[in-house]
């Protein structure tokens, strides 16, 4: 099933995520940082790590949301796109409380709870990222359609399946 919300013949969504998730498990690692190092410019790095992440994950959910809509009602993927996506709106939010929590403080410093949520986020987002996974590797989701190792460029317009003739 190919992607509904594409650019230059490659889905948007897939190339989205990518940055939100570094910043997002980056800010946590910062934060971890902080906590043995006490150097105050870790807190600071990560709070505007969370803000970007947060931001980043609200623009891939638009897209990803496009190409779930697409998706057969009734089939495996639907059910398991549901999954991705209801988990990473949890991911985000469970963010974004963590950094709501940490605007008020000195430095940006998290408290315990705003530290806890990234890493729970941050563990929630690995189940969501393998069902990710499943959607595009097992289940074909956001592939075009005769997809193979010879296809031709996406930039030239033409179709996956599309082969090239073979040299004699």
């Amino acid at each position: 099933m190919e992607s509904r919300a594409k650019l230059a013949g490659h889905a948007i969504h897939p190339m989205l995520i990518t940055l939100p998730l570094g910043l997002l498990g980056t800010a946590v690692v910062f934060d971890i940082i902080r906590a043995f190092t006490d150097d105050a410019d870790f807190a600071v790095a990560s709070f505007y790590m969370l803000a970007a992440g947060i931001i980043g994950g609200l623009l891939a959910a638009l897209f990803g949301l496009i190409d779930w809509l697409a998706i057969p009602a009734g089939t495996r993927a639907k059910r398991v796109g549901l999954w991705h996506g209801a988990g990473n709106v949890v991911v985000v939010v469970l963010f974004a409380v963590s950094w709501l929590l940490r605007r008020g403080q000195d430095d940006y410093q998290p408290d315990g709870l705003a530290f806890w949520l990234g890493v729970v986020a941050v563990l929630l987002a690995l189940a969501t990222a393998w069902a990710g996974g499943e959607l595009v590797e097992r289940l074909g989701v956001g592939v075009d359609e005769g997809a193979n190792l010879d296809a031709p460029s996406s930039l030239r317009g033409a179709a996956a399946g599309a082969r090239r003739a073979v040299q004699g």
